[in-house]
């Protein structure tokens, strides 16, 4: 008997040292673990501006990188045209109504934001075995109870508020003069270093730490937020465009530059085949007058940030996952970014009560090729300016548009267009169709009722 058991432990041995050497072995189990997912959020890009999207002018090679490798959405929206309320939908798979923050959070330290009840991606796929991190831009409260670690993150670097200036790291838009850098709920100093390189070499360790289990990464870029500040090499790159653009385009290339080497780092760790990397910007372009007034392009669609015209909600998004995904695929169904929060459950085999989201799952519209999931999306900035988008028809509640590409008539307080047949949104036909604005107009109060303030 003993004969026999030291013949199954030194058989057994052999096995197990074989697993160890064999790397086909260690790559199957590797994509037998749930995978990995990153979500890389930028601020303020402008519909079309990167390469995959059609931008001329600008040279973003990691992003069409991401589009070549996976799956690129024409019709994808924010559920905002301001970043607060973006990144609410984001983290909850709400409209950021139901999220409990419809506007932006506030600047100051101690103010609280997204409510603490609300449910964020990080605490759901913590709960099932991932390590979380953010890294980057927050804005979705400066409260104890309210920043990344009480949130569902086990690991947090970056700045609370809005916007920071990437040397100093200080806040200079509002009130007093307030440095805003943190790790893990205390403050650093970290003075004359490049915030975007910083968050590179952040996440860079965040990641090599954690490829041996599961993690889920928010690496929320600030960039081309103001201030432009754009790294030597790519404002020399672009000198010779005009201004605003040259300023937002050396932005654009140094965002673009910093994903190319988070994805070289998955290569690197051999990780890349079975992490999910999904890319969107939170929004329009701004034509604030602290980004020189312009500077992005949202192509043929007018608007821009805090506009409900396609220019302001419409946004270029990917998602990419080499091992399990189609690749160099683009889908023209109308996609939200609510959708991510149910979709990633999905693809990480997470079980969830659809009842929890207004989000729905991209799965089938990637897999089968299955129309949108969304009959009907709202959008909401106040009681009198909002959105509904029903099939290709779009009511507006008294619009506005920064990128003033078309004047806006005033008495106008209901802006009705299709879509398809106009995606330029450049003729109201409110008056043409009354039924079809009582229609959408039903379809928001109905909605508006339903939310729970």
């Amino acid at each position: 008997m003993k004969s026999k058991s030291k013949i199954i432990k030194r058989a057994v041995g052999i096995l197990i040292l074989i697993y160890a050497l064999n790397p086909a072995i260690t790559t199957a189990q590797k994509l037998a673990v749930k995978p990995n997912v990153i979500i890389i959020y930028t601020d303020d890009q402008g519909t079309i501006d990167a390469n995959c999207y059609g931008a001329k002018d600008l040279y973003t090679p990691n992003i069409d990188r991401l589009a070549n490798s996976g799956v690129l959405f024409t019709q994808f929206y924010a559920a905002a045209a301001i970043c607060s309320a973006s990144r609410a939908a984001l983290l909850t798979g709400k409209t950021p109504l139901n999220a409990g923050l419809p506007g932006n959070a506030s600047a100051i330290r101690g103010e609280a934001g997204l409510p603490t009840e609300q449910i964020t991606i990080a605490e759901t796929l913590k709960k099932n075995g991932y390590k979380t991190g953010h890294i980057g831009k927050w804005h979705l409260g400066y409260s104890d109870k309210t920043m990344p670690l009480a949130q569902g993150f086990d690991y947090s670097f970056g700045h609370m508020s809005g916007c920071i200036d990437n040397y100093s790291h200080f806040f200079y838009w509002e009130g007093a003069n307030r440095h805003d850098l943190w790790e893990n709920g205390k403050e650093v100093w970290m003075e004359g270093e490049y915030f975007p390189d910083v968050m590179a070499s952040k996440a860079e360790k965040f990641i090599t730490e954690n490829k041996d289990k599961s993690f889920f990464l928010y690496y929320a870029l600030n960039l081309p937020h103001y201030p432009l500040q754009a790294t030597k090499k790519w404002r020399e790159y672009y000198k010779n465009l005009e201004s605003p653009r040259d300023k937002y385009a050396a932005c654009i290339s140094t965002l673009d530059e910093r994903i190319g080497l988070l994805l070289d780092k998955l290569d690197e760790l051999k990780i890349r085949e079975n992490t999910i990397v999904i890319f969107q910007s939170d929004h329009g372009h701004s034509m604030e007058q602290r980004t020189f007034s312009g500077g992005g392009n949202s192509g043929i669609y007018r608007g821009a940030k805090f506009s409900f015209f396609e220019g302001g909600i419409r946004v270029p998004a990917i998602i990419s996952w080499p091992s399990k995904m189609p690749k160099n695929q683009v889908i023209e169904e109308m996609a939200v970014n609510a959708d991510w929060f149910p979709s990633i459950l999905d693809l990480c085999k997470i079980g969830y009560d659809k009842d929890d989201f207004e989000g729905k799952s991209l799965v089938d519209v990637i897999y089968k090729k299955k129309k949108s999931p969304h009959e009907v999306f709202w959008w909401y900035d106040n009681a009198n300016r909002w959105a509904v988008r029903k099939g290709d028809w779009k009511l507006l509640k008294n619009p506005i548009d920064p990128s003033q590409k078309i004047p806006i008539e005033t008495i106008n307080s209901f802006y009705l267009v299709n879509i398809r047949n106009n995606p330029t949104e450049s003729e109201n036909l409110a008056a043409k169709y009354p039924e079809k604005v009582e229609e959408l107009n039903n379809e928001f109060n109905n909605w508006n009722k339903s939310v729970k303030k």
